[in-house]
């Protein structure tokens, strides 16, 4: 990674991206259901304590850009953030969830700490706007088919509204049909526009549509992408977490299975100390 100087970014709790040690995001795609939520919110939480780290609950109240009309989407924006606030507040971590809309955006604001544009949505300018007007943190998936450069377009969108908390994620670049590739060097070329970098490990391994009525994924490789960004000195690493992944009602096939997150960020922080002593970020 480039010595790029970033913006610090934060969040809320003594987290903040380009602080000089990795964010680690994680939780569900979706909420399955209340008891699920709390349930991994409450390990993840404990895991991030006991390490030390800064550490921000993720998960969705809808997935609107699901393969096929029949896949479960979520419990809707009521109920879903009625569960993030009590994440929030029971376990004092920030929260993340992804808006779809405009209207979205100023209701999850009221919950959340971060608004994440999904990657199919990050040229959408109202939903940017939207996000930015929010004040809260924006969390920017850059699209499958857009170059590195290219988020600068969308960072200038969301500055227009003098909002400066911006951080910007890679998950992949379509590769062919239904397969996608992490191409390393869009993390430095992201963080050369100023703001902090996050590498989602586990959209990364996922092939869009490759089961047909939804996607597949080879979840195995995620923990590999996720040291090589470390390597690379990212900002940030987030990744879908699961209980059972195989009976996952969304991304099952590259989410991280709960029982392997501790030992993962344990491997990511070593190499990330690495990484920084060495001056190399």
């Amino acid at each position: 990674m480039s010595k790029t100087k970033v913006r610090k970014v934060e969040v809320s709790g003594g987290v903040a991206f380009g602080a000089g040690k990795p964010v680690f995001i994680a939780g569900p795609c979706v909420i399955e259901s209340r008891a699920m939520a709390l349930d991994l919110a409450k390990n993840l939480s404990a895991a991030a304590a006991g390490l030390g780290v800064p550490y921000v609950f993720k998960a969705s109240f809808d997935k609107a850009n699901r393969t096929s009309v029949d896949s479960f989407r979520g419990p809707g924006i009521d109920e879903g953030l009625d569960i993030l606030a009590e994440i929030r507040q029971t376990f004092g971590v920030p929260v993340l969830t992804d808006v779809h809309e405009p209207w979205q955006c100023a209701r999850a604001a009221q919950t959340c700490d971060i608004l994440q544009i999904p990657a199919f949505l990050c040229r959408q300018t109202d939903l940017l706007l939207a996000a930015a007007d929010t004040g809260a943190v924006v969390n920017v998936k850059k699209g499958q088919f857009l170059a590195p450069e290219d988020m600068a377009n969308v960072v200038r969108k969301i500055e227009s509204r003098g909002n400066r908390r911006i951080v910007l994620c890679e998950r992949g670049a379509s590769f062919g049909y239904r397969n996608l590739v992490a191409d390393m060097r869009s993390l430095p070329l992201m963080r050369e526009l100023g703001y902090p970098v996050v590498f989602d490990a586990t959209h990364s391994v996922q092939r869009p549509g490759g089961l047909g009525t939804g996607s597949g994924g080879d979840g195995r490789f995620a923990p590999l992408l996720a040291r090589c960004a470390a390597a690379a000195g990212v900002d940030g690493i987030f990744s879908e977490v699961h209980r059972n992944p195989a009976k996952a009602l969304s991304d099952g096939a590259n989410a991280l299975a709960l029982k392997d997150v501790k030992a993962m960020w344990k491997t990511i922080l070593a190499i990330d100390s690495t990484v920084r002593a060495g001056g190399l970020v």
